[in-house]
C-alpha cells in the first residue's frame, strides 16, 4: 500500500508541474513589488516588461532611478515594455517592444527552472547602440536560447541619448549626489540592484550574476566594472567590442558637460531646468538631431570617480573574471580612406593629414608594404581607432592590476549574404556580427541566409560564453583550450571562426603605440 500510496504521490506531482509548465498556462512570481504572472514557451518560463524603476518622467526626468511603486493584484509579464526615446539610426534593429517612451524602465527574464528554487547563473545583457538606440526587445539579444543552456537570462531598457547622459548646472545643485549625467549608466546599477534582490524567485542565483553587453552594452559593461557603486553586484563580466578605456575620445569632466547642457537649452531656448522638464520627449528628441552635441558618458565625480583609465590603472576596479574581444572588421577601410583609391600614397596621405606630428610613429605600425596590402592595414587602422583598441586595453590593464582571469578573443567569422542581398559582401567580421552566434540567436534573424558553418560557429561561441558564466572560465569538454591573458606578455587569444584555435595576438605593437599616444594626450 505505501508503495502504491508514494507511486500516486509521484504520479499527481509529476502531473501538477506538467500543468504549470505546458503551453497556455501561466506561472506567476512574486516579487519585492508585487505578483507577475508570466508564460510557457516549450519549458521556458519568461516574464516581459518587468518595471525595475519608477517612470522617469516629469520631475523624473533627469533623476537617479526612483524606487517603483508596489501593485495591488496580479501584473501581466507577458509582453515588452516600451524602448527608451531614440530616432530611427541603425536599420538592423528589428524591435518587439510596446511602442517608444520615456517610460521605458523595463526588464525581461527567461528561466529554465523548474521550481524556482535552483539557484541558476544569471546573464544580465546589456544592448548596443551607441548609448543613442537599442532595446532589450530586439530579436538577437533574446533569452531563450541562452535560457535552455540551464542560464536565467534578463535584458535591460537604460536611457539613452539626451535623456540618458544630459548635464546641466541645476541638474547638479538639486542632485543627491551633486553630479548630474550617467543616467543610463545609473538604470543598469538600478536593474543590477533589482536582480540581486529578485532574481533568486526566478530560480537563479544572485551570488552567480555575469554582465555582458556588445558596443554600447559592452562600454556599459566596462562602465559598471569602474564605478564603485556597482562592485558586488556581479562576478563575471563580457564585452563584445566596446570599452570606455580608449582615452584617445576623452570622456568629459562634469564641469564640460554642464556646459554643453547649458548650449543645449540655449538652441531649444529653454531658460531653466523646469522649462526643459516641460517640453515634450518628442521635441528634445528631434533637437538632438539638429545640436551638436556628444551626450555621453560623464567623469561625473560620482558614477565615475575618476577616469576609468586611471580606476583600472591602480587597480580600483570590480574584481572580476573578464572575457572580451572584437571582431575583425569593425570598420571598413573606407572608414579611414573614404572615396579615394586604397592604395599605399593616399593611406599615408591620410595618416599624415588627420594625425599631424604622430603621423610617423603611427606609419611605423600601420605599415601596408604594397597597394595590396593597403585595404585590410586600413580597416585595421579605421577599426583600431572606433572600437578595437579601447577594448583591448581594457583587456590589458585588467590582466594587469585585476587579479583575475582575463580571456581575450578575435572573432573571423563574416555574415553570410542577406537572403535577397545584392552587391559587395564584408571579408571580415563586421561590428555587431557576433552577437546572434554567441547568444544562440542565429534563427531569431532571418534577414541572412545562414549556412551549416554559422551554426557550428555558434555552437562553440556559444558554448564558451555558457561556460564562462556558468563557471567564470570559458574552458570545457569538447572545445579548443582558450589560454588566460599573461600580464604584459603577448596574448593568446581565441580566433573564433569555422576553424577555431587559440593564436597569438599580432599587433600589440600597434597598441602599445596607441596606448603612448592616448596617454601623452
Amino acid at each position: 500500500m505505501k508503495t502504491i500510496l508514494g507511486m500516486l504521490i509521484v504520479l499527481v506531482m509529476q502531473l501538477v508541474y506538467a500543468q504549470n509548465t505546458v503551453e497556455g498556462v501561466h506561472p506567476r512570481i512574486k516579487v519585492s513589488e508585487g505578483t507577475l504572472e508570466g508564460q510557457y514557451k516549450s519549458g521556458i518560463a519568461s516574464f516581459k516588461g518587468i518595471p525595475f524603476a519608477a517612470p522617469p518622467v516629469g520631475k523624473f526626468r533627469w533623476r537617479e532611478p526612483q524606487p517603483v511603486q508596489p501593485w495591488q493584484g496580479v501584473r501581466k509579464a507577458d509582453r515588452f515594455g516600451p524602448r527608451a526615446m531614440q530616432r530611427p539610426i541603425f536599420d538592423d534593429m528589428q524591435f518587439r517592444s510596446d511602442g517608444m517612451s520615456e517610460d521605458c524602465l523595463y526588464l525581461n527574464v527567461w528561466t529554465p527552472a523548474k521550481t524556482f528554487k535552483e539557484k541558476l547563473p544569471v546573464l544580465v545583457y546589456f544592448y548596443g547602440g551607441g548609448l543613442i538606440a537599442g532595446d532589450g526587445s530586439e530579436f538577437r539579444y533574446d533569452g531563450e536560447s541562452m535560457a535552455r543552456k540551464g542560464i536565467v537570462t534578463v535584458t535591460v531598457n537604460y536611457r539613452l541619448n539626451i535623456f540618458g547622459f544630459f548635464s546641466h548646472p541645476e541638474l547638479t545643485s538639486e542632485s543627491p549626489y551633486h553630479a548630474s549625467g550617467n543616467y543610463g549608466f545609473l538604470d543598469q546599477l538600478a536593474a543590477l540592484k533589482w536582480v540581486q534582490q529578485n532574481i533568486g524567485a526566478f530560480g537563479g542565483d544572485p551570488t552567480k550574476v555575469t554582465i555582458a553587453g556588445e558596443s554600447a552594452g559592452s562600454y556599459s559593461v566596462s562602465a559598471q566594472m569602474t564605478s564603485p557603486l556597482a562592485k558586488k553586484l556581479f562576478r563575471g563580466a563580457i564585452g563584445e567590442s566596446g570599452a570606455l578605456l580608449d582615452n584617445h575620445r576623452p570622456r568629459p569632466s562634469l564641469a564640460e558637460a554642464e556646459q554643453n547642457g547649458l548650449a543645449f537649452a540655449k538652441a531649444v531656448q529653454a531658460n531653466s531646468l523646469a522649462e526643459l522638464r516641460a517640453l515634450p520627449a518628442e521635441e528634445l528628441l528631434a533637437a538632438t538631431a539638429k545640436f551638436d552635441a556628444n551626450f555621453s558618458a560623464t567623469i561625473d565625480g560620482y558614477f565615475f570617480p575618476d577616469d576609468p583609465v586611471s580606476i583600472f590603472k591602480r587597480g580600483a576596479q570590480a574584481k572580476v573574471p573578464l572575457l572580451v574581444g572584437w571582431n575583425t572588421e569593425e570598420s571598413n577601410y573606407r572608414g579611414l580612406l573614404g572615396d579615394k583609391a586604397p592604395n599605399i600614397a593616399n593611406f599615408n596621405q591620410i595618416i599624415n593629414e588627420r594625425f599631424g606630428k604622430q603621423a610617423a610613429q603611427l606609419l611605423q605600425v600601420y605599415k601596408p608594404q604594397s597597394d595590396e596590402e593597403v585595404k585590410q592595414v586600413a580597416t585595421d587602422f579605421a577599426g583600431d581607432q572606433f572600437i578595437a583598441y579601447g577594448t583591448w586595453r581594457w583587456s590589458d590593464l585588467h590582466s594587469q592590476t585585476g587579479n583575475q582571469p582575463v580571456y581575450r578573443y578575435h572573432y573571423a567569422r563574416p555574415r553570410p549574404a542577406m537572403r535577397h542581398q545584392t552587391g559587395e559582401i564584408a571579408t571580415g567580421a563586421v561590428h555587431s556580427a557576433e552577437i546572434e552566434y554567441a547568444l544562440g540567436n542565429l534563427p531569431t534573424n532571418r534577414v541572412y541566409n545562414w549556412q551549416p558553418e554559422d551554426y557550428q560557429v555558434s555552437a562553440i561561441m556559444q558554448a564558451y560564453f555558457v561556460n564562462f558564466i556558468k563557471t567564470t572560465d570559458p574552458n570545457g569538454l569538447g572545445l579548443p583550450v582558450w589560454p588566460r591573458v599573461k600580464a604584459g606578455e603577448p596574448a593568446q587569444l581565441m580566433h573564433i571562426d569555422v576553424e577555431t584555435k587559440s593564436i597569438t595576438e599580432q599587433h600589440r605593437d600597434r597598441y602599445l603605440l596607441l596606448e603612448k599616444l592616448s596617454d601623452a594626450k
